[in-house]
């Protein structure tokens, strides 16, 4: 359905959101490695000299395995809610699926993560963790995370034309979940009768998953993996079915 004039169009977007957010930075894509190493540098600070922790070893590489997904997740779904009220001007004149704004949004968020990851990783390297056979796991685990921000953001896409507020709400769930993400902290230290929420929880399976092979050398458990992917597309499909209701008015809110 996306194929031909489509794809052009994709292409575009993806790109125009990519180089608007370092437009006139003298860093920029820099950027989106110091973030990263800034973050690590400030908890590993905080959790290994005034809330040392020492049953956590590797800590920067343990909380890099966090940070990296919750920085995606959080900028992908804000640009995401966003995109349909920034585009207005494209979505009454160009004639294209109006899912193809919000998901670009995410998309275009795809390459700064693939820088990160590949910081992630060659740290990886760096502390002596190497490569396992585990790591071909890494594409479906972040796959379904795509999946998931992608749902997401269809949701929240479409109510923010109808309630512009829905940015803001965006903004305090991520602060929420910064903290109900086990970014800093193992799951253990969590009571078990919590941990199938977490698991629930895309970001956080995401987070764990990302810890399983990267640092520990495993593959996931399955029942990670199945509430990962379920929970994922569960999401793109409520947030497409939404969508698609409520799109039949953007034209008189936009």
């Amino acid at each position: 359905m996306w194929s031909g004039d489509y794809s052009f169009v994709i292409s575009n977007l993806v790109m125009k959101d990519f180089k608007v957010r370092y437009r006139n930075m003298s860093l920029g894509v820099l950027w989106s490695l110091l973030n990263p190493l800034v973050m690590m540098g400030v908890l590993t600070f905080i959790f290994t000299v005034i809330f040392p922790n020492p049953s956590i070893q590797n800590f920067p590489l343990f909380v890099l395995c966090g940070i990296v997904p919750f920085s995606f997740f959080s900028v992908a779904w804000s640009t995401a809610t966003t995109s349909l009220v920034d585009n207005a001007n494209l979505v009454k004149r160009v004639p294209v699926p109006r899912q193809v704004i919000p998901i670009t949004a995410v998309l275009s968020n795809c390459i700064h993560l693939s820088v990160q990851l590949g910081l992630l990783l060659g740290l990886v390297i760096f502390f002596g963790k190497g490569l396992n056979v585990y790591w071909l796991w890494l594409p479906v685990i972040w796959g379904f995370a795509v999946v998931f921000v992608s749902g997401l953001g269809l949701m929240f896409s479409a109510m923010d034309v109808y309630v512009r507020d829905m940015r803001y709400v965006v903004e305090s769930c991520n602060t929420v979940l910064f903290w109900f993400v086990p970014i800093f902290y193992p799951l253990t230290v969590v009571p078990e009768k919590y941990w199938p929420i977490y698991q629930l929880n895309p970001l956080a399976a995401l987070v764990l998953a990302s810890r399983n092979i990267l640092l520990e050398g495993k593959a996931p458990p399955n029942s990670l993996l199945y509430k990962l992917s379920i929970s994922s597309i569960l999401t793109l499909g409520l947030g497409w079915l939404m969508f698609g209701w409520m799109k039949r008015r953007f034209y008189d809110h936009l």
